[in-house]
């Protein structure tokens, strides 16, 4: 009697090879997921927010970090599916810091098709003149990167300058201006500039950082860190973090609904006479789903499902 079964050294090689093209094929599945979710936010937050319209240019500020690159990877599909009815140029500052891969940034921006214009100001002598061994420098050199990128942008005719920050940045500043601030101020999608003169846009405002990060790392971005201050971080923002993302693990969903939150002021249930007038209150005899039910006590789904820009918060 012949013998049909396959010999196991065959049998092992053939499941092996199954199970590598099945991985593949789940890494692809996931990948493109991701990336139908990060063009789907971030053309809902340029609807939501009016940031980018037809015959626009846009300056792309690119850093050499995840944020910047997944902004302008986005923003370039975009474009290209909608017809090119807005330009794009990304910008980078050179600063001069020393061991900085000046050919980085073009080799990448040259390869994928972007247009792009490299500044190149020596400000990390002008900060390490100026500030002290051991002070942070992030302030000095912010000032003078912002005013250089607004020039450029002038010189570029640029109408819009776009940043590099997502949804988890947004809450990270509002939390830091309520703790250590003293106000109630977030970071938003759309603002003037210092000086009134450029519109500041985030078309990642409902973007993930987390998703920012798998993206960098599918798409095999050329990460560049920043070294000009030994990579110093904001202690404060960084401990903001830190509690956001504690806070994710133990109540899954709760960045989701903090970022609705955003979106869904009540200004009477303030108490800034600035934004509501307190003062010329009265009765009207007009229910209203906001007004005050002194005696009841307040209740809150379990597990809140909500909607950021039209999108399911959860399951993601």
């Amino acid at each position: 009697m012949l013998d049909t079964a396959t010999p196991p050294a065959q049998s092992s090689a053939e499941g092996d090879d199954a199970a590598a093209v099945a991985a593949a094929k789940g890494a692809a599945h996931a990948a493109l997921k991701l990336e139908k979710r990060l063009v789907r936010q971030v053309a809902q937050a340029i609807g939501d927010f009016g940031l980018i319209e037809d015959g626009d240019k846009v300056m792309v500020c690119v850093s050499g970090g995840k944020d910047s690159y997944g902004l302008l990877d986005v923003l370039h599909k975009l474009q290209q599916r909608n017809g090119h009815r807005f330009e794009l140029v990304a910008v980078n500052l050179d600063q001069k810091q020393p061991g900085f891969p000046a050919h980085v940034l073009p080799d990448y921006l040259a390869k994928v098709g972007v247009p792009f214009h490299i500044e190149t100001q020596d400000t990390y002598s002008v900060v390490k003149e100026h500030i002290p061994e051991g002070k942070t420098m992030c302030s000095l050199c912010s000032r003078l990167r912002r005013g250089i990128l607004y020039r450029v942008a002038d010189e570029l005719g640029c109408t819009k300058i776009a940043l590099g920050h997502h949804r988890d940045d947004m809450l990270q500043t509002f939390f830091l201006n309520m703790f250590f601030g003293g106000k109630l101020k977030g970071m938003p999608p759309k603002v003037q500039s210092d000086r009134g003169d450029h519109l500041i846009i985030r078309p990642l405002a409902y973007v993930a950082e987390s998703d920012l990060t798998r993206w960098a790392e599918i798409q095999q971005f050329p990460i560049i860190p920043c070294s000009l201050c030994g990579n110093q971080e904001n202690l404060q923002r960084k401990q903001i973090g830190q509690m956001l993302r504690d806070w994710q693990q133990l109540y899954p969903g709760r960045i989701e609904n903090m970022a609705v939150a955003l979106r869904n002021l009540v200004p009477s249930h303030f108490m800034d006479p600035r934004q509501f007038d307190f003062k010329g209150l009265v009765p009207n005899g007009v229910q209203d789903a906001d007004g005050d039910k002194a005696f009841d006590a307040e209740e809150f789904p379990a597990q809140a499902v909500g909607m950021l820009g039209g999108l399911p918060l959860m399951p993601r």
